[in-house]
C-alpha cells in the first residue's frame, strides 16, 4: 500500500499543500486506528485488512506532507543536515513508537506468553494498543491543527 500511494501522497501535497494534507494524514491514521480498535472481531479478516490499508495510505499522504513542509524554507547548503535530523527524529519515533505499543499490548492481554495466548487475551490487546494509538493520534491532530492556525494567523488569513 505504500508503495502504491507514495507518488500519488505527493502530488496530492503539492496540490493542496502540506498543511492540510498533514490534517488529512492524520485524519486517515486516527479513524483507521479507531475502527482496528472496534471492528475486527466483528468483521474478521476483512475488518484488519481494510483499516490497514487506510493507516498505510493515511501515513503515506502524513509523512510526505510533513516532509515538504520541513524541507519547504530550508537553505540549500542545511538541506543534507536537516534531512538528516528530519530521519532521524521518525526513526526514533518509529522505534520508541514500536516498544511503547508492544508495552501497551502485552499489558492489555494479560499474558506471559503470547505463544499460548487465548484468542480473547489478543483480541483484547489489540484492541486497547489501537485505542492508544487513537489516542495519541488526536493528540498529534491538535497539535497540527495549533501549529496550521499559527500559521494561518501568521499570513493574516484568520483574525
Amino acid at each position: 500500500v505504500a508503495a502504491l500511494t507514495a507518488v500519488p501522497a505527493g502530488r496530492i501535497a503539492d496540490r493542496f499543500g502540506p498543511p492540510r494534507m498533514i490534517t488529512m494524514g492524520l485524519l486517515g491514521m486516527t479513524a483507521g486506528a479507531f475502527t482496528l480498535s472496534m471492528l475486527p472481531t466483528i468483521l474478521g479478516i476483512p475488518g484488519y485488512i481494510a483499516p490497514i490499508v487506510v493507516i498505510t495510505a493515511s501515513y503515506a499522504l502524513f509523512q510526505t506532507a510533513n516532509n515538504t513542509n520541513v524541507m519547504t524554507d530550508v537553505s540549500p547548503d542545511q538541506r543534507g543536515a536537516i534531512s538528516g535530523m528530519l530521519n532521524l527524529s521518525r526513526n526514533l519515533g518509529l522505534i520508541t513508537g514500536a516498544s511503547v505499543m508492544g508495552a501497551v499490548f502485552a499489558l492489555a492481554s494479560a499474558t506471559t506468553d503470547i505463544t499460548t495466548a487465548r484468542p480473547e487475551a489478543v483480541a483484547s490487546g489489540m484492541r486497547m494498543t489501537f485505542s492508544v494509538a487513537a489516542a495519541l493520534l488526536v493528540v498529534a491532530l491538535a497539535i497540527a491543527a495549533g501549529a496550521y492556525r499559527r500559521t494561518l494567523r501568521n499570513q493574516k488569513l484568520v483574525p
